[in-house]
């Protein structure tokens, strides 16, 4: 009879064994499914920056176009996916001084549209006289660098862009910026001073399939064809409060202007007192329909939320978690692509 009792308590104990791992599991798989992300510790939802940052980075290099430059074919145009033409002349390209021969690795990327400039953080923001951050509209921004053998070579005359304006939009003042990132991690724009008084080498004319604007530049990096929004009616300075654990190193707070075309600012500063985004500059226009959004990373896609607004004074909005939806970087593209 001892050895029966004995022999129930041991299946007792086993058959408890697996009720409480069977628990446990089930508990952490809703944790790790749970839509609303309310739990903590191993399925905190929140992304490190450094996941934050990989999936930006993944977003540049799908788009990164590699091109290879024979010096002995002399001046040599390439054409990109979305047919802008690129010149570039070898005789412009020198290593540590010396001519250079052989193969070129040229490395080029496009960013036309508000989508785009969102998953690579490739934002329209263009520095003030005063140095305060302003709303551009964009005819494209552009990066180029040119390298042989893993080494980075020098440019030393102008290369020549044609970029066809269908791809944006036919404007006759756009301007040459020159992108800079800056402490924060931000891409700022500042103005290409042209000592002639021309439009910083840029012009519109009519190329062998339409219109195109012509730019021609003089350094490797980040070129942006450009001019500041135009408004003169009066501007405020506007808050966003993001979700608790979210912060400036793994999220953004984005605003795209209605019906300006392929354009989008950013909320550039984070408070981490209150938990909140801002357009500290106060260059916001007052009465502008727009949609403010926030994005951010979740195990690989992206997690965001868009909001349509009309700017008024010194205005907070708020992203609750339950407002997120997740989604790829080709979905978030799309909902950004198709607002006004």
């Amino acid at each position: 009879m001892k050895k029966v009792n004995l022999l129930n308590r041991k299946v007792n104990a086993i058959l408890q064994f697996v009720f409480f791992a069977s628990t446990v599991a089930t508990l952490f798989i809703s944790c790790e499914n749970n839509d609303d992300n309310d739990c903590t510790g191993d399925c905190d939802p929140r992304p490190t920056a450094t996941e934050f940052a990989a999936i930006r980075e993944d977003a540049l290099l799908e788009m990164t176009q590699n091109f290879q430059l024979d010096v002995t074919n002399g001046t040599t145009t390439f054409t990109s996916n979305n047919g802008v033409e690129i010149d570039i002349n070898p005789a412009c390209l020198s290593l540590n001084g010396n001519p250079v021969t052989g193969l070129v690795d040229i490395k080029y990327i496009e960013v036309f549209d508000g989508g785009n400039m969102l998953v690579t953080d490739k934002t329209t923001m263009g520095v003030l006289p005063t140095g305060d951050l302003a709303m551009l509209i964009s005819g494209g921004e552009f990066y180029i660098n040119a390298t042989q053998n893993g080494q980075q070579l020098n440019l030393n005359c102008s290369m020549n862009l044609r970029i066809p304006t269908h791809l944006t939009a036919e404007e006759n003042d756009m301007i040459l910026w020159n992108g800079q990132i800056d402490a924060d991690g931000n891409l700022e724009w500042r103005e290409e001073n042209d000592p002639t008084g021309a439009q910083g080498g840029v012009f519109m004319e009519q190329a062998a399939n339409g219109t195109a604007y012509y730019a021609f530049f003089n350094n490797f990096g980040w070129t942006n064809v450009d001019k500041f929004y135009n408004y003169t009616g009066p501007k405020t300075q506007i808050l966003a409060t993001v979700p608790s654990g979210y912060n400036f190193e793994n999220s953004a707070v984005y605003l795209h202007y209605d019906g300006e075309g392929n354009a989008l600012a950013k909320l550039d500063t984070y408070d981490a007192t209150t938990g909140q985004f801002s357009e500290h500059y106060g260059q916001i226009p007052i009465g502008l329909a727009c949609h403010i959004i926030f994005a951010t990373e979740d195990n690989g896609q992206w997690r965001y939320a868009i909001k349509s607004v009309t700017i008024t004074a010194n205005s907070i909005y708020n992203f609750t978690q339950g407002e997120t939806v997740v989604g790829s970087e080709a979905q978030l593209v799309a909902a950004i692509n198709a607002l006004p």
